[in-house]
């Protein structure tokens, strides 16, 4: 290699690749957090709550119209104005914002994320990953993952488009998301080195030659995976996932699905995911820990300390 990173054009991602290529950023992430928890629909709405520079709100509102997220819808006050509005797409993307939150509350910092009532039971629903067929909780280490023939790594790979914008010293408020979510996440490459974690990648060529990332690039990421206990660096050299790493499967679960339902791809670049247990192809449901029912968007709503009443609708309830 030339100590270049490898950027795959857009028509040869896979799904999931298309998938980071818009949410592996980290303006994005909270962008769609403050839509979905906060009502956010407005530019100036998310440049108040975010401290965000305007050419940068700007571009990732644009690219989120672009990518069918959000929908612009004009209203009237005083004048013409416009509001973004999340899309059925969008709003489908419920459970993987819950499922950060999940994971920040079991391996981060659980007395600071707030709770998330689930109305059907009248309990903090705590939610965990389940099987949408057999409906038990499970993990990892209960599927089994195949890659299809054309599902290599370079179509996981995202192209450049912005800056990493993962900061250690951004300052932490009650809803916001940890530096350590943001930097799997919200960092492009880093969801990429732990997608082929779970795959089965260990040593740092194949980190390099399947994702076709610069060496710097990668050691600065399996340092700070280290560093965040999400990898274990292993005296033979290998890098493997911690009991905390392996639990951010959640996530990348509903990443997955999310990704493989909403974009086209070329055949047999797709993952196949099966629940061991009931030998079902997998399909991510949210559990609710206390009544083990699957949760749904209208059910369950956030207590924030502000505003008791937030509901994951992305809008106005009524």
């Amino acid at each position: 290699m030339d100590g270049t990173e490898r950027e795959p054009a857009r028509g040869e991602l896979s799904a999931i690749g298309q998938a980071l290529a818009i949410l592996g950023d980290r303006w994005v992430l909270l962008i769609l957090q403050r839509a979905f928890l906060l009502r956010i629909r407005t530019f100036a709405g998310w440049h108040d709550a975010l401290g965000i520079s305007e050419s940068v709100l700007a571009a990732r509102l644009r690219e989120l119209v672009d990518h069918g997220i959000f929908e612009l819808s004009a209203y009237r006050s005083g004048r013409t104005r416009y509001e973004y509005r999340l899309t059925e797409r969008g709003l489908r993307l419920w459970t993987l914002l819950v499922a950060i939150h999940a994971w920040e509350r079991d391996w981060v910092e659980p007395k600071r994320r707030p709770p998330l009532l689930h109305e059907q039971c009248g309990q903090d629903a705590k939610p965990h990953l389940g099987c949408g067929s057999c409906l038990r909780p499970m993990s990892a280490r209960d599927t089994r993952t195949e890659p299809g023939p054309l599902a290599t790594f370079s179509r996981i790979g995202t192209p450049r488009r912005h800056r990493r914008t993962v900061r250690a010293d951004t300052p932490i408020d009650p809803i916001g998301y940890y530096t350590t979510s943001m930097e799997i996440l919200g960092d492009r490459w880093g969801t990429s080195v732990l997608a082929g974690a779970f795959l089965g990648i260990r040593r740092f060529v194949d980190f390099q030659s399947g994702l076709g990332i610069a060496p710097s690039v990668l050691t600065d990421r399996l340092r700070r995976f280290v560093e965040l206990r999400v990898f274990d660096a292993r005296p033979d050299g290998s890098y493997r996932l911690t009991d905390k790493g392996l639990a951010f499967f959640e996530v990348f679960a509903f990443l997955v699905d999310w990704a493989q339902r909403e974009f086209p791809a070329p055949e047999g670049s797709a993952l196949s995911i099966t629940h061991a247990f009931c030998g079902a192809a997998f399909q991510p449901v949210l559990l609710c820990r206390a009544c083990e029912r699957p949760l749904q968007r209208r059910e369950v709503r956030f207590i924030l300390p502000d505003d008791p009443m937030t509901t994951l609708e992305g809008s106005p309830p009524g």
